[in-house]
């Protein structure tokens, strides 16, 4: 892990930090953007650029969020993504929302030290591009199914507790 003054503290003190850090980070970084576009306003070269960079904020704007979200989970655009949402001017509402799911799930793998799968997989991924999607697929594959067996046992046993004539009718309670 790379905080080690996070080693050997309880599971939610380690989450907590590390939502902490990213978030502070994410908020840095979108509000850094935010004053580049404050910028290019300023010095007029945001109507130099014209309906290319209403075109860019339009699209930023619509379909973010979930860029943004899951440029969390990757290695190396995060920073990119939350600075360009800044820059474009997302929303911030829409923003704000992706960046904490996103947060939320990045200090979840960190904590978890699943960065140590995605570096695996990515260095399989430059060796054996197929391979490594492969691997994802089957991967997908296998939580799905398994997703799907759980819903069918708890329906199994709902149908089971619920007797041979099926389920119990609510009953109506009088008000007196």
């Amino acid at each position: 892990m790379p905080y080690g003054f996070l080693e050997g503290q309880p599971f939610w003190v380690v989450y907590f930090t590390l939502f902490a850090i990213v978030l502070v980070r994410a908020q840095a970084t979108y509000w850094l953007g935010r004053g580049v576009w404050a910028g290019l306003h300023r010095t007029g070269m945001a109507e130099r650029l014209g309906t290319k960079l209403t075109r860019a904020h339009d699209l930023i704007d619509r379909y973010g969020p979930p860029a943004v979200t899951l440029s969390f989970l990757t290695v190396g655009i995060q920073t990119a993504v939350n600075f360009t949402a800044g820059a474009m001017r997302m929303s911030f509402p829409r923003y704000l929302v992706a960046m904490l799911v996103g947060c939320m799930a990045w200090a979840g793998v960190y904590s978890l030290g699943g960065i140590a799968v995605i570096a695996v997989w990515w260095n399989l991924f430059i060796r054996s591009p197929l391979l490594a999607v492969g691997a994802a697929a089957v991967l997908i594959a296998l939580v799905v199914a398994l997703g799907r067996v759980r819903r069918r046992r708890r329906a199994a046993a709902a149908a089971a507790s619920a007797g041979p004539d099926g389920p119990a009718e609510p009953t109506e309670r009088s008000v007196s």
